[in-house]
């Protein structure tokens, strides 16, 4: 059954129920597409599979009304999992193009200005959306038909201006070029660059791969809690209703976009002076990030459910040390490997999102209980608390020797002989 809303846009509360699945069902086909983008950006070159990637997700964006009207809330989980198998090419592809563009001296600012617009979209689009959504004149689904748009004039601009790698740049100059490939343990040879497949067995046996792997799950874990989840806490348990305050909604990424930068230019401004080596660097705003959000999460549990602007306060302070990890073990696997940044990203992300799939479903079951939730918090705390410690003493930024495209051939060879 399909009603109206009072500007006359249908909408449909039956839907509610289904929520949880209509939200989780990106991730189903997001978890199946990380190693494939890592493939094919390394094989194939990243720029093609970046603009397919933002292709779909726009697309289908822009045929979630469509699709919703025509075929119910089954339509929309068709388009959220489409959506999901494109979005899983992007980091990956994202990676791989940081492992072959950002120099030493300056990774962690190009990752932070790379990466936060996760954080600026979302800051952008959920009060923007608000104001659509309560238009007399346009309503919900003009939102969907909006970002759609854009994601398709970025595929345009992308097209024209993006490239592999520098080598392959068309208006860059040549001291540019040569600038950003002598400080860049990355290979630009066409034939190594295309037809090298990732070492796996060197990947999965090596201890730094590890930390950056199980940080990935752990904090993908507490992150969400923190952004994603402590709105729903506070709408369900603490009955505040943050849906209607869109200012609200976007202080956590407000403060998450703001923290990036500064934390990525000081990185580099550490190295750039020897004040720490590289692995020192990573360990230290790892370590913001991740204990940051580990005590925010624990000090949740001593706030009582009529302490509303505590429980902002806390959020918010939580969403401003998120900036440290791109700077932290999220950079570090292109320290590790600049020419399998890709593939290192592809494993980590799907294990992550399986981890948080897992939580997603737990969380649904029990978001208005005050207690379970007290659990949640203190779960996601110790997990935050045990990552941080493993990425302290097992992480690294060195160049993994597996990064050279020769080294499985030497390896064979040594063995052999």
């Amino acid at each position: 059954m399909n009603n109206s809303s009072s500007f006359g846009f249908q909408t449909y509360p039956e839907w509610s129920d289904h929520k949880n699945v209509m939200l989780s069902t990106f991730f189903w086909g997001y978890v199946c597409t990380q190693l494939v983008g890592a493939f094919v950006a390394e094989r194939f070159g990243p720029k093609w599979f970046l603009a397919v990637t933002v292709f779909i997700t726009s697309l289908f964006s822009m045929l979630i009304p469509v699709f919703g009207s025509e075929f119910g809330y089954k339509g929309i989980i068709t388009c959220r999992v489409i959506q999901g198998l494109g979005e899983g090419l992007l980091f990956p592809c994202l990676q791989h193009l940081l492992g072959k563009w950002a120099p030493l001296k300056s990774r962690s600012k190009a990752s932070a200005i790379t990466y936060s617009g996760t954080a600026l979209g979302i800051l952008v689009s959920m009060p923007l959306t608000g104001l659509i959504c309560n238009s007399k004149s346009l309503g919900w689904p003009v939102a969907y038909y909006l970002f759609g748009a854009i994601g398709m004039l970025w595929v345009a601009l992308w097209s024209i201006f993006g490239s592999d790698c520098p080598l392959k740049h068309k208006s860059i100059s040549e001291s540019e070029k040569s600038y950003i490939c002598s400080n860049l343990e990355a290979e630009f040879k066409e034939e190594n660059f295309q037809k090298r497949p990732a070492p796996w067995i060197s990947i999965i046996t090596s201890f730094p791969f590890w930390a950056i792997l199980i940080n990935d799950c752990g904090y993908s874990w507490g992150c969400w809690t923190l952004l994603t989840e402590i709105p729903s806490y506070m709408q369900n348990v603490l009955n505040f209703d943050i849906a209607s305050n869109s200012l609200l909604s976007t202080l956590p990424y407000l403060f998450a976009t703001l923290s990036i930068y500064p934390m990525g230019f000081l990185s580099d401004l550490l190295l750039a002076r020897k004040t720490t080596s590289v692995t020192v660097s990573r360990k230290i705003f790892n370590s913001i990030a991740i204990f940051g959000n580990a005590i925010c999460l624990f000090s949740l549990t001593f706030v009582d459910v009529t302490q509303r602007v505590e429980t902002i306060v806390v959020l918010v302070i939580g969403a401003a040390f998120t900036g440290g990890i791109f700077s932290g073990y999220l950079i570090n696997q292109i320290d590790l490997a600049p020419n399998y940044a890709g593939s290192i990203m592809g494993v980590s992300n799907t294990a992550a999102n399986f981890f948080l799939y897992g939580f997603i479903l737990a969380t649904g079951l029990t978001e208005n209980d005050k207690a379970l939730w007290t659990y949640i918090f203190c779960t996601a705390s110790g997990i935050l608390l045990a990552v941080g410690l493993l990425f302290i003493f097992a992480g690294s930024a060195e160049v993994q020797p597996w990064n050279n495209y020769e080294y499985k051939r030497k390896t064979r060879e040594k063995r052999k002989n």
